[in-house]
Formats: C-alpha cells, sequence, structure tokens
C-alpha cells in the first residue's frame, strides 16, 4: 500500500501509454522527495522493482518504452518505475547510470540485476528469473 500511496504524494504519478487504451502502470517520478519515499517503503517488500532510467531524447529509450509498458500489464507483481535522467540526476548517480536506457532491478533495496541497453528480451529474462524468487524456499 505504501508504493500506492507514494504515486499520489508531491511527484509520483502514474503515466499511460498513448498507444494504449489501458493505463499504464509504470510509475514515473518527478521530485528526489517522491522517489526516495518511494524506494524506501519498498525496502520492506520483497517485490521485484524494475528502474528504467530514460532521458527523452535517447532514441533507444523510445523503443523501449512500449516494450516496457507492455511488461507492466504482463508482469503485474512487479513495481516498474521510470526516472528521466535529466529530470532526477541524483538518482541516476546513485544508481551509477552511465548509459541509457538502464534497467535495475531491486529487490528489498539492493540491486539485483541491471540491463544496459534497449535488450528485451535480456530485460524480460532477468525480471522472469528474479521475480521467480518471490517465494521464499522451505
Amino acid at each position: 500500500m505504501g508504493s500506492f500511496l507514494s504515486r499520489f504524494i508531491d511527484g509520483g504519478t502514474e503515466v499511460s501509454d498513448p498507444s494504449s487504451a489501458e493505463p499504464s502502470r509504470v510509475s514515473s517520478f518527478h521530485s528526489s522527495d517522491s522517489w526516495q519515499l518511494h524506494f524506501k517503503n519498498s525496502e520492506a517488500s520483497s517485490q521485484l522493482m524494475v528502474i528504467d532510467f530514460a532521458a527523452s531524447w535517447c532514441g533507444p529509450c523510445k523503443i523501449m518504452k512500449p516494450v516496457v509498458h507492455a511488461m507492466s500489464s504482463t508482469f503485474t507483481d512487479v513495481d516498474f518505475v521510470k526516472i528521466d535522467v535529466d529530470e532526477l540526476p541524483d538518482v541516476a548517480e546513485e544508481f551509477k547510470v552511465q548509459a541509457m536506457p538502464t534497467f535495475v532491478l531491486v529487490k528489498k533495496g539492493k540491486e539485483v540485476d541491471r540491463v544496459v541497453g534497449a535488450k528485451k528480451d535480456e530485460l524480460q529474462e532477468k525480471i522472469e528469473k528474479h521475480r521467480a524468487q518471490l517465494l521464499p524456499s522451505t
């Protein structure tokens, strides 16, 4: 519920994919404070978070945008987040982002994997791998 609430507090917004009639499940953050709140809330959860670091001028980022929106509809148990590196350079620096797009996969506040570049298949494989680890081992 914390991530749900943080989307509506100063700067966290739901974004829609204009090519789709369905609203997107990708949260976009426009302030460091709202991002930090969302991230802090996610640290207590074992839910996989996929952070899409992109820029409005980045061609490969534009190619991946509909792919990420489709994945967010497919993997409804995964928290998809978009960070514009020009809007939140401090967040991009914190995650050591050096190229775009960069997808950082996080669980319990820790990076578990990353994909650099517009690599749809690699991103999907890593999401499937890490979301499958949601259930505790017995």
